[in-house]
């Protein structure tokens, strides 16, 4: 059976990645995450918190 055995090496070179805003938080829990990325400030965060909190008033239970 060794024979058989592969092996395979990946090497990333792009990462995509999509923020997920939780519309189905409650209000609370969406506001505190985006002081908190308001408050580390790291690359994205600002527009994340901005984005976040301009998503405010939707508020429900999302089906995909």
């Amino acid at each position: 059976m060794l024979p058989g055995i592969r092996g395979l090496r990946l090497d990333v070179t792009e990462v995509r990645a999509k923020f997920k805003y939780d519309d189905h938080k409650p209000v609370e829990q969406r506001t505190d995450t985006a002081r908190r990325l308001t408050e580390r400030g790291t690359a994205l965060d600002a527009p994340t918190a901005a984005q976040q909190l301009r998503r405010l008033d939707r508020v429900g239970t999302w089906k995909s």
